[in-house]
């Protein structure tokens, strides 16, 4: 097995550089990067956007009066044109644009290599700093989504297996198949209308982790007032999560109860809880629970997101959707190389767990 872990943890690197080269380029493409969302700065508040480009002050700014002055180097830039190009070389050298591409990029994995990830553009803070500012509120979405999903879905789905095509199996299939139809960020948005204040009633909080008096309540109010802020997102993004797990968990049952193993259990006098329980659940439950990291590390990562957004939690959902309209590139790539770490490292973690569930499971016979 560690061979096995070694040889895992030794493909990370290149998989990583891989995403990381592949999402640069891609980034460095797209038009509005963070010089000319400054220029933009520049041109709507001349004071305020200046100050950060190398002290420069009010009377400072000129702009150029003749088309002379709107050379190459500004040209470059959307927003450029009537500024002086003194002005724009400043602000290229503040975010590193004065540098080519692959300089940049190499400059920022050796960063990275170190777990340096820079500072923010546009909030004068580290990115370190604010991802874990951040993480409290995705975590518990994750965590608490994640936990909820399992504990409605992994019965739900035995159920269904063994009741397969009764009454109780098409009913709950119809469930389950709203459940794939509605995207979770269109039930949040029904539950913001319908509990929220939006239309109808007005029972829970739509912002924050918890009430602005949160520091002076007592242990039970605390406990109170985060669950009562947390009930509409995770019930939102439960709904999104469980119709996937339960189709997966009563697909998983149904072939191993088919098995022979299982006929041959049944034709000895064993109980029918005997047989599920103590032969079928763990082989069928193998996929299922061995999964639990990537489903983890999906829920927390990606699909919080809009979730956030539309509850106005201060997540790292929301932190990455404003690094993107911002194009603040520090938060961007910083976030990106942390989580897809984090996700590889999670892979290995599912595999590993496939062993320690089922030792029949020999992954070191094999290549990768």
């Amino acid at each position: 097995m560690l061979a096995y872990i070694a040889r895992r943890l030794l493909l990370v690197i290149p998989t990583l550089i891989g995403i990381m080269i592949i999402n640069f380029v891609i980034v460095q493409a797209a038009p509005g990067g963070p010089v000319e969302q400054m220029l933009a700065q520049v041109k709507g508040q001349a004071v305020d956007a200046t100050a950060r480009v190398s002290g420069v002050a009010s009377d400072g700014l000129e702009l150029s009066q003749n088309s002379d002055s709107n050379d190459a180097s500004a040209s470059k830039y959307r927003g450029s044109r009537g500024l002086d190009p003194e002005l724009v070389a400043d602000i290229e050298k503040l975010y590193g644009f004065d540098k080519p591409p692959l300089e940049r990029f190499l400059k920022m994995m050796g960063d990275y290599a170190r777990f340096d990830f820079g500072d923010s553009f546009f909030r004068d803070q580290s990115v370190f700093s604010l991802v874990v500012d951040k993480l409290p509120v995705s975590i518990s979405l994750g965590l608490w989504t994640t936990l909820l999903v399992y504990l409605i879905s992994i019965p739900l789905g035995i159920k269904k297996a063994i009741r397969d095509g009764s009454n109780f199996d098409v009913w709950t299939s119809a469930v389950v198949i709203v459940g794939y139809a509605i995207p979770s960020f269109l039930f949040a948005i029904l539950l913001v209308v319908l509990f929220a204040g939006g239309s109808y009633l007005d029972w829970f909080p739509l912002r924050g982790l918890v009430s602005e008096n949160y520091d002076s309540l007592s242990w039970f109010g605390k406990i109170t007032d985060y669950f009562w802020h947390m009930a509409l997102p995770v019930l939102a993004m439960v709904v999104g999560g469980f119709a996937g797990l339960t189709m997966l968990t009563k697909n998983s049952f149904l072939d191993e109860i088919n098995k022979q193993y299982v006929l041959t259990a049944k034709a000895k006098g064993l109980a029918e809880n005997q047989v599920l329980y103590g032969h079928v659940f763990r082989n069928a439950m193998l996929i299922v629970v061995a999964g639990f990291p990537g489903a983890f590390i999906g829920i927390l990562f990606t699909g919080s997101l809009l979730i956030e957004v539309i509850f106005s939690l201060d997540g790292l959902g929301l932190l990455g959707f404003e690094a993107a309209i911002n194009r603040d590139y520090p938060v961007m790539f910083g976030t990106l190389f942390f989580f897809t770490l984090l996700g590889l490292i999670m892979n290995i973690v599912g595999d590993i767990m496939y062993m320690i569930i089922d030792p029949r499971i020999d992954f070191e016979g094999r290549d990768i």
